[in-house]
C-alpha cells in the first residue's frame, strides 16, 4: 500500500517535457523542511491505495505520460514497484525526487528528475552526492537557485562531479525570491550548459493552486 496524496491530470512544468500533458501521483511524507516548499500539505495527508489502484486511477486519464511526485516519493519503499508496474504497462514514467534518498534501484526505464538542494533551502546537508553516478544521460538534474550563492554553488557542484557529461543540468528560480532574468543574465554571461525554466503551473494558475 502507498499513501498517496493527489493524482491529478495537468500538464508537465518542470522538465525538458514541460508543457506535455501528464497525470501525476503525488505521494504522502517527505524527509526535507525546504525553506521555499510549496507542498507542504503532502507531508501528512493522504489515502492508502494498493498499486492496482493507482494503475485504475491513472488509466482513466488516458494520458501516457505519468509523474510519480511529492513530498518525497522514494520515501515510502513501494514506490519502487509502484514505478515498474507503470512501466511494464506501457507508460512513460518520471520521477521527481529531492536527491536525499538513494535511486539505485530505481528501474532504468524512468526518467529522474533529481534536485540538488542549494544553500538557500537550508538541506544542503541531506543531498546524496553518491545518487549523481547513477544519472542517466536521459535523466536531468535540478538546482533551486534562490540567489546568487545559491547559483556560484550549483556551478561549483556541476564541476566538480562533470555533471555536463553526464545528464542534463535545470536551473530553475525560488518563484517569488529572485527575478528569472538574474538567474537567465548569470547563466548567459557564464556560458552555462544548462537549461533554465520557470515552474509553467504557477504561470498558469493560482501559484498556491492545488492539482495543477
Amino acid at each position: 500500500m502507498l499513501k498517496v496524496n493527489e493524482i491529478y491530470l495537468s500538464v508537465q512544468g518542470e522538465s525538458s517535457k514541460a508543457g506535455l500533458p501528464c497525470v501525476f501521483v503525488r505521494l504522502t511524507y517527505c524527509n526535507l523542511r525546504c525553506t521555499y516548499c510549496d507542498s507542504e500539505y503532502s507531508f501528512y495527508e493522504g489515502t492508502e491505495f494498493s498499486n492496482e489502484q493507482i494503475l485504475d486511477e491513472i488509466k482513466k486519464f488516458d494520458c501516457n505520460l505519468v509523474e510519480i511526485t511529492g513530498g518525497e516519493p522514494l520515501f515510502q519503499k513501494e514506490s519502487l514497484e509502484l514505478m515498474k508496474n507503470l512501466c511494464d504497462s506501457g507508460f512513460s514514467v518520471m520521477l521527481e525526487t529531492s536527491g536525499s534518498l538513494p535511486i539505485k534501484d530505481v528501474d532504468s526505464r524512468i526518467m529522474i528528475i533529481m534536485d540538488l538542494k542549494c544553500p538557500s533551502s537550508k538541506m544542503t546537508k541531506k543531498n546524496l552526492y553518491e545518487n549523481i553516478e547513477f544519472l542517466k544521460p536521459t535523466d536531468e538534474l535540478k538546482f533551486v537557485i534562490g540567489d546568487y550563492e545559491d547559483y556560484q554553488w550549483a556551478k561549483k557542484i556541476i564541476s566538480k562531479y562533470n555533471i555536463e557529461n553526464r545528464c542534463q543540468i535545470l536551473f530553475s528560480p525560488v518563484f517569488g525570491k529572485i527575478e528569472p532574468k538574474e538567474i537567465v543574465n548569470w547563466i548567459l554571461k557564464d556560458k552555462l550548459k544548462v537549461r533554465f525554466q520557470l515552474q509553467m503551473h504557477k504561470h498558469i494558475w493560482e501559484p498556491t493552486a492545488k492539482g495543477v
